[in-house]
C-alpha cells in the first residue's frame, strides 16, 4: 500500500468500483451488486452454452440507483426472466455501460474478473444443492492467506466441467471487521472517503459534533474509545463496548478503530472486494506515537499482501451466486450478547448510531442479495435517506438516519429460505435473542421461542434440510464449558460466550426439534464464528430410524485461532470427554451420540483443523455430505472422512438436552 501525501491517485474516478457480485440467482430471476462512481445506464447481456445472447435493458424497474456520495452509486440489479435460463451448463453474462462511449463491458472496466482466455465471467444454475463452498470470519489484518483466494484458484482449475462448480458460495458471517480494524486500513477507508466525497453525518452523544470532526480527531486512531462522552452512564457503555478488548481464553480483539460513520462502512466494504478502489487513492499516514507507529507498520505489511489478493476475490464473487448472513463482527463483537449489553449498548444515541450505521451496511452491502423481495422495503426507505442526502450537501438527515435506524434493529427479518434439493435454510441468530428473565447479564439464547418454532415450521415435510447457523450448534465441550465458568463468575464478555447450549431454554428446544417425528430424516448444519474447522457425525441413541446430523464448521476465511492453545484444547476436550467420562452426563446432550471425523492431514488424535480456508461440502441425492473438506489457504486439501464405525458408535460425547427450564 503506497503512502504518500495525496489522496487522489488519478484525476479520472473509473465508471465501475466495486463488482459486479452474483447474489441470488435463479432459472427466472437474477440479481447482482455494483458499485459505480457515478449512476449508470446498463444491460445486462447472458448466453447460456450453445444458445443465442440475450439482451435485458435494465430499467427503472431491473435497476436501482442508490447514492452513497457525490461519487459512489449503489447498482441493485433484479431481472426477472420470462423464458427461464437452463441449469448445468455456463452461462457467460456481461454488463454494458450505455452511456459511456463504444459501450464497454466488463472485459474492459474490470478485466481482473476474467479467467485466463476467458472473453467473459460466467455462471451455472445448479440443478440441486449437490456442493456448497462455505466460511466466515475473513479480517484484512490476520497474518496469514485468504480463503477467498484459494478458492478462486480452486475454480479455476475446473471451468471445463460445470457440474463441479458449487451451487453457492455460502458466506456464514463476519464477512466484513466493523470493529477490528487495522490502522492502515483506516487510513485507506478514510482516503476514499475523501475521494469519492461519501456522505456526511452530524453525531449525537459523541465529543466530536459530526463524521468531518471525526476523522481528523487526535483520538481517531487507535483509541476512539475515548469518543465516547465522558459521563457516569457512559462508564458501563466503554466497558462493554469498547473494554474487555484482552480475550484471555479466545484472541485478542481491537476495538479502538471501531467503524463509526455510515461512510466508514461502507468505504470498507468496497476496500475488502474490490481492488479498484485501492487503485483510486494514496492513503496519508496519520499522526502517531512510538507504539501505534510500530503496529501501524506491521499492519501495513500484512494489508498489502490483503490487497494482492483482491483481483481474485472479486472474480469468485462474479462467477459464483453468493449468500450471506451476518455473525458479531459484521456489527460489533459481542452483538446482542446479552440483555444487559443490549440495554447498554442502545440506551446511549451515539453507540445506537455506530452499530445501526453497520445494520445499514449490513442492508445494503449483505442482506438486499439474500431477500430481494423481503427487504425491498427497508431498501426503499435507505434510498430516501441517501437521495435526501444528495440534496442536503451530502449530509444524511439525522432524524430520518435515526428513525431508520430504530426500524432496522426491530426488523424481524433477516432470516430466510432458498428452495432446492435439499432446501437452504439460513439462521438469524443475532437479532431474535432468547433474553435471560433471571439475569440481564447470562447469555441470550441465540434465537427466541418464536423464531424456534418458525424454523421448525419451515422444516416440515421435507426429507433433508441444510441449516446455516453462524455459531455451531454442536460445538466443542471444553470450549463452551470454559464459557460457562466465566459466564457463572459474571464475565461473558472476556469470552464471547455465545453458543446454543448457554441458554438452557433454547438448546432445549433446539434439540427437540431434532428429534420431532415429522422434521427432516438428514441435516447438515453449515457453520463458521469459532476461528477453526471440525465436523461431527450425530444421531439420536436409541432411534433405530431417527434423523442423522452432520455439524460441519469452517472458520475462518482468513482468521485463526492461537494454534498452541488450541492444541490445547483438543488434547484436554479429548481426554476430559472420552466416551466412559463422568463429565458426559452433565452435559446437555446426552440423547445425541457425537462422533468427530478426524481431519486427514492433523498429527495424530486432532479434530480441530487450524488454519485459514474455506469449507467444501458435496451433498447427495438424499441430502447427506458425501464429501467434507477444507480448501486450506495454503495450497492443499483437508479431508475429513467418515469414522471407521457407524454414527455414535464411538462416539466421544454421549449427550441429552437439559429438561425444559426456565430462564
Amino acid at each position: 500500500m503506497t503512502v504518500t501525501s495525496s489522496d487522489t491517485a488519478h484525476d479520472a474516478l473509473p465508471d465501475v468500483l466495486c463488482g459486479p457480485l452474483l447474489r441470488r440467482l435463479a432459472p427466472d430471476r437474477l440479481t447482482l451488486w455494483l458499485v459505480g462512481s457515478r449512476s449508470l445506464e446498463l444491460t445486462l447481456m447472458v448466453r447460456p452454452e450453445g444458445a443465442p445472447p440475450r439482451r435485458l435493458s435494465l430499467g427503472e424497474e431491473r435497476l436501482k440507483c442508490l447514492p452513497l456520495g457525490r461519487h459512489a452509486w449503489l447498482h441493485l440489479i433484479d431481472v426477472s426472466l420470462a423464458t427461464p435460463l437452463p441449469t448445468g451448463v455456463p452461462i457467460a453474462y456481461d454488463l454494458k455501460i450505455d452511456d459511456a462511449p463504444s459501450e464497454p463491458g466488463i472485459a474492459d472496466w474490470a478485466p481482473h474478473l476474467l479467467h485466463e482466455g476467458a472473453a467473459h465471467p460466467d455462471f451455472v444454475l445448479a440443478t440441486r444443492h449437490h456442493r456448497l463452498l462455505h466460511g466466515s470470519c475473513r479480517k484484512p489484518h490476520h497474518d496469514g492467506p485468504d480463503g477467498l483466494v484459494r478458492a478462486d484458484a480452486w475454480l479455476a482449475e475446473r471451468r471445463e466441467t460445470p457440474e463441479e462448480r458449487p451451487a453457492w458460495l455460502l458466506m456464514t458471517g463476519d464477512q466484513v471487521y466493523a470493529d477490528d480494524v487495522a490502522g492502515p486500513m483506516l487510513a485507506a477507508i478514510h482516503a476514499l472517503i475523501r475521494r469519492l466525497e461519501l456522505f456526511d453525518e452530524s453525531l449525537e452523544g459523541a465529543t466530536v459534533a459530526d463524521s468531518q470532526a471525526l476523522y481528523v480527531a487526535d483520538t481517531t486512531y487507535y483509541r476512539r474509545e475515548a469518543l465516547l462522552p465522558d459521563i457516569e452512564s457512559s462508564a458501563a457503555l466503554r466497558e462493554r463496548f469498547f473494554g474487555g478488548v484482552r480475550k484471555p481464553v479466545f484472541t485478542s480483539a481491537n476495538a479502538h478503530n471501531h467503524l463509526m460513520t455510515f461512510a466508514e462502512v461502507i468505504a470498507m466494504y468496497l476496500l475488502v472486494w474490490s481492488p479498484t478502489p485501492w487503485q483510486i487513492i494514496a492513503p496519508v499516514t496519520p499522526r502517531l506515537d512510538d507504539v501505534q507507529t510500530a503496529l501501524f507498520g506491521k499492519e501495513e505489511a500484512i494489508i498489502e499482501r490483503f490487497v494482492a489478493g483482491l483481483p481474485a476475490v472479486a472474480r469468485l464473487l462474479a462467477h459464483l451466486p453468493t449468500l450471506m448472513i451476518f455473525d458479531d463482527h459484521d456489527i460489533t463483537d459481542d452483538w446482542n450478547l446479552t440483555a444487559d449489553w443490549e440495554q447498554c449498548a442502545y440506551e446511549h444515541p451515539f453507540s445506537r448510531r455506530i452499530l445501526g450505521n453497520a445494520l445499514i451496511g449490513y442492508l445494503l452491502c449483505q442482506g438486499w442479495g439474500n431477500d430481494p423481495e423481503r427487504l425491498a422495503p427497508l431498501v426503499a426507505e435507505s434510498g430516501e435517506l441517501l437521495g435526501q442526502a444528495r440534496e442536503r450537501d451530502g449530509w444524511l438527515d439525522r432524524t430520518a438516519q435515526d428513525a431508520l435506524i430504530q426500524r432496522l434493529l426491530r426488523f424481524p427479518g433477516w432470516e430466510y429460505r432458498i428452495p432446492g434439493d435439499p432446501p437452504l435454510l439460513v439462521l438469524d441468530t443475532r437479532t431474535r435473542r432468547w433474553r435471560s428473565e433471571r439475569n440481564p447479564k447470562r447469555p441470550s439464547g441465540l434465537m427466541d421461542w418464536e423464531a424456534l418454532t418458525e424454523m421448525q415450521q419451515a422444516l416440515l415435510g421435507a426429507p433433508a434440510v441444510i441449516i446455516v447457523s453462524p455459531a455451531p450448534m454442536f460445538g466443542v465441550k471444553l470450549i463452551e464449558g470454559i464459557q460457562k465458568l466465566f459466564t457463572l463468575a459474571g464475565r461473558p464478555l472476556l469470552v464471547d460466550a455465545e453458543n446454543w447450549m448457554a441458554h438452557r431454554g433454547a438448546a432445549s428446544v433446539m434439540l427437540n426439534i431434532f428429534r420431532h417425528s415429522r422434521t427432516p430424516g438428514n441435516y447438515v448444519i453449515l457453520s463458521g464464528d469459532v476461528h477453526y474447522s471440525f465436523a461431527y457425525d450425530i444421531r439420536i441413541r436409541h432411534r433405530q430410524a431417527g434423523p442423522r446430523l452432520w455439524q460441519i464448521t469452517s472458520s475462518g476465511i482468513k482468521n485463526a485461532f492461537p494454534d498452541t492453545l488450541l492444541d490445547w484444547f483438543d488434547r484436554a476436550n479429548r481426554w476430559l470427554y472420552a466416551p466412559r467420562s463422568p463429565l458426559n452426563w452433565f452435559t446437555k446432550r446426552r440423547r445425541m451420540a457425537v462422533t468427530p471425523r478426524d481431519p486427514d492431514r492433523a498429527k495424530a488424535g486432532e479434530r480441530l483443523w487450524n488454519g485459514s480456508g474455506i469449507g467444501l461440502v458435496d451433498i447427495d441425492a438424499e441430502g447427506r455430505p458425501q464429501a467434507i473438506r477444507q480448501l486450506d489457504a495454503r495450497g492443499f486439501d483437508v479431508d475429513f472422512p467418515p469414522p471407521l464405525s457407524s454414527p455414535g458408535a464411538a462416539a466421544t460425547e454421549a449427550e441429552s438436552p437439559p429438561s425444559p427450564a426456565r430462564s
